[in-house]
């Protein structure tokens, strides 16, 4: 085996590690039960259970329909699976197929919210498996089929559409083909070719492939022009091995019997099959301008580069997510369901699934809006050959999809509960958005996806435990270029205790404060830009050797790293005070500040100021909740500011409630265009029901989402309560606010993964900045 082999070993047995130890820890599996209702008390039990249960279920039994507005069902959905056809593992079974079936549900929730019970069912037989399913229509809104077998999985599918009144969804089939037919049909665009008129060759004959041509034909893809492909060669009439009715659909009139000899002046390549199978001499062979769709995973049918290297003309898209146009079904499968479920769908018709294909093509077409722009740290994202269908974090998704769902299931006839009101629906489904915590992950992406020249990312405790393991994750992730600020030989001792794959050299560079050939150039510097401030030379030296965050800062500086994180140790102002002599604030900034942003189960908070300033007076909360509505609006969030104090709206008139009611009139005369009100309690600013019934003409709509605290000592404490109380230790930050450069001063407690996500942000700040 060599080094290269070797190396990819190495890192698949890692990776499975790791995959092992995240389900297994801190409890097994990826999914739990929450409760939606309190239960506090013995008139809570008695309202969730006997006596008083008994009246929703009257009600139900008066009209089915109440149960929908009683029960969870209009938000549950079953994923169920025979485990014959799991992922690229085959026939594993039911129960070991049960992690993907959980990881599906992850999905649901993450992406739109909805619930999921897992079913894995110990069933081949199809008519016996449509049997057990159909009975469980009471319990479910919708159910997603998964990874079952071809040719069993379109006949179960459709037995289950004709039995059951409520959405089935063959995920495998029906999302795939969604994906790909927008993929096409804005392919087909940039290529400047009529769909109409195209040759379209595929490379395997599966259950997706064969959904994708089923849609790609009603879509107006004239059949004759499609040729299929699988393991026994070109599917012909008359061709009777490895055939079904399904795929017997699409055999074509032939002499062909190799892919080879069919790709000859294809417009259209689709692979669905197995890696490497379209060779570069294929690709040279394909029309001019050719779209090719490369979905094997994790190796596509061919890579990018090769076919880059045999010609320039062509249009690439593959399943990966380390290459544009990737090609992921979680861009439908929830937000189709969101839509279903919500308006009450008895069906996914095929109008629906038409819906969502141009719902995601149009998306791609789309002005770039400010909540992308920002989110995804991209500043020059417009349709083309890289950019044909929205990346899978696009926060428009959700508000895209589900709305075009209910409203193609309104005009199909099958929505039971139809939304009158769809630009308000898109809206609420907004507020869903703001909530999730997926905002870091489009952050991640353009981390990954930054040339690794630009972010360079120098780490002032390099010889931190929590720092080493963060960088590991930094360098498997492609996040950053780390540079880590200490002794060579420690940090060699300790990536060897620590039993991390980290080499100097290949994965990070050093810098030992015992003997840098730059020190020179740094400590002189550093004199004199601190000469007047008390610094003589012998101080300079002494400060270059052992601070090591001014040793990180002077290297932003003089342009030989690209940001910092440091504070894994020590407080704020240890660390800030050498930032400040050599970055200092940016323009216009008068002061810093630190804003923490709390993971929570229903709702994202950021909190400002935990860290720095003591007691800021008026003008200071106004300039750091500005800074702050700033910062969330670049991680795609909308800020709704609330000033907090123990005075409601006037109820007190101590310093401390004048104060916040005086930064009030300055933010507002300074940004009209801000939601923002105070002074109010931390009740009133979280529920706004409350609120209204206080102040119905409150200049907030909605509940906060940015905490404005009235000194250091109110928001620390807030931050540290929620977060171990309610927020299970989720958490981004502290973001320092101010500053000229991209540096985060964390705190000791900082997580390993708070480490790697402040990294994923510190390059973005880099990126925005150039």
């Amino acid at each position: 085996m060599d080094s290269s082999s070797e190396k990819k070993e190495e890192l698949r047995q890692q990776l499975r590690i790791a995959a092992l130890e995240y389900h297994e820890t801190p409890r097994p599996g990826k999914i739990s039960i929450a409760p939606t209702k309190q239960l506090l008390n013995q008139r809570d039990l008695a309202l969730a259970y006997t006596p008083g249960v008994a009246a929703p279920c009257e009600e139900i039994v008066a009209d089915p329909a109440n149960a929908y507005k009683y029960t969870a069902r209009g938000n549950l959905v079953a994923v169920i699976t025979n485990g014959t056809a799991v992922l690229g593992l085959g026939n594993i079974g039911p129960l070991a197929s049960k992690p993907v079936m959980e990881g599906k549900g992850v999905l649901f929730k993450k992406f739109a919210g909805i619930d999921v019970f897992d079913i894995e069912i110990n069933e081949n037989d199809p008519d016996k498996l449509v049997d057990i399913i159909a009975s469980l229509e009471p319990t479910f809104g919708g159910i997603n089929l998964e990874d079952i077998k071809a040719p069993e999985c379109f006949y179960i599918e459709r037995q289950l559409r004709e039995r059951m009144n409520i959405p089935v969804f063959h995920d495998d089939q029906h999302g795939t083909a969604i994906i790909v037919c927008a993929a096409i049909i804005n392919g087909v665009k940039v290529c400047g070719k009529d769909l109409k008129e195209c040759k379209l060759v595929v490379s395997g004959a599966g259950a997706a492939a064969l959904a994708c041509l089923e849609l790609l034909v009603d879509l107006g893809f004239p059949i004759e022009n499609i040729t299929v492909t699988d393991l026994a060669g070109v599917v012909y009439k008359g061709r009777t091995e490895l055939m079904d009715p399904d795929k017997a659909r699409f055999a074509q009139e032939t002499s062909a019997r190799t892919l080879a000899e069919v790709i000859a002046g294809a417009d259209i390549f689709l692979g669905l099959s197995a890696g490497r199978v379209l060779k570069p001499d294929m690709v040279r062979q394909m029309a001019a301008r050719p779209l090719i769709l490369a979905l094997a995973n994790p190796t596509p049918e061919i890579l990018p580069e090769e076919v880059k290297a045999v010609r320039d003309d062509a249009v690439m898209a593959t399943g990966r997510s380390d290459y544009p146009n990737q090609v992921n079904n979680v861009l439908c499968f929830p937000y189709i369901f969101r839509g279903a479920l919500d308006c009450g769908a008895t069906t996914i018709t095929r109008e629906m699934e038409i819906a969502v294909v141009y719902a995601i093509a149009d998306l791609a077409h789309a002005e770039q809006s400010d909540i992308v722009a920002s989110t995804y740290g991209i500043n020059n994202l417009s349709f083309g050959p890289e950019y044909l269908i929205p990346m899978p974090f696009d926060p428009r998704l959700l508000t895209h999809i589900a709305p075009a769902v209910a409203r193609a299931a309104a005009e199909s006839g099958v929505a039971t509960r139809p939304i009158a009101d769809l630009q308000a629906y898109a809206q609420s489904l907004q507020q869903f958005v703001y909530r999730s915590g997926t905002f870091m992950k489009p952050l991640f992406q353009t981390a990954k996806s930054t040339p690794i020249e630009l972010k360079r990312i120098v780490y002032a405790e390099g010889e931190e435990e929590r720092v080493l393991r963060a960088v590991q994750v930094v360098v498997d992730e492609n996040l950053a270029r780390p540079i880590l600020i200490g002794r060579p030989a420690v940090l060699e001792q300790r990536i060897l205790k620590f039993g991390l794959r980290l080499k100097v050299g290949e994965h990070f560079d050093i810098i030992n404060p015992d003997h840098e050939e730059r020190y020179r150039d740094y400590w002189q510097t550093y004199y004199q830009m601190a000469v007047r401030k008390g610094v003589t030379q012998d101080w300079a030296k002494l400060e270059m050797r052992r601070r090591h965050s001014l040793i990180g800062a002077m290297m932003i500086h003089k342009g030989h790293a690209d940001g910092m994180i440091c504070g894994t140790f020590g407080t704020t102002w240890l660390h800030l005070h050498y930032i400040d002599q050599v970055l200092g604030k940016r323009a216009g900034a008068n002061v810093y500040a630190a804003m923490n942003i709390l993971i929570l189960p229903e709702r994202q908070l950021a909190i400002v100021d935990t860290h720095v300033n003591e007691n800021p007076d008026a003008e200071q909360i106004a300039e750091i909740t500005l800074m702050a509505a700033e910062e969330m609006n670049r991680f795609g969030i909308l800020p709704r500011a609330a000033l907090l104090s123990h005075s409601n709206f006037g109820s007190a008139n101590t310093e401390s409630a004048r104060k916040m009611r005086a930064a009030l009139a300055l933010i507002q005369q300074r940004a009209p265009e801000l939601e923002v009100d105070g002074e109010m309690h931390g009740d009133a600013a979280l529920d706004s029901a409350l609120r209204d019934k206080n102040m119905p003409n409150s200049t907030l709509k909605g509940d906060a989402n940015l905490l404005v605290m009235p000194n250091i000592d109110a928001a620390n404490i807030a931050y540290n309560l929620l977060k171990t109380a309610a927020g299970s230790g989720i958490a981004i930050g502290p973001v320092l606010l101010g500053c000229a450069k991209p540096v985060h001063i964390l705190t000791p407690s900082a997580t390993v993964r708070r480490i790697v996500n402040m990294t994923a942000l510190c390059v973005v700040d880099a990126v925005s900045q150039r």
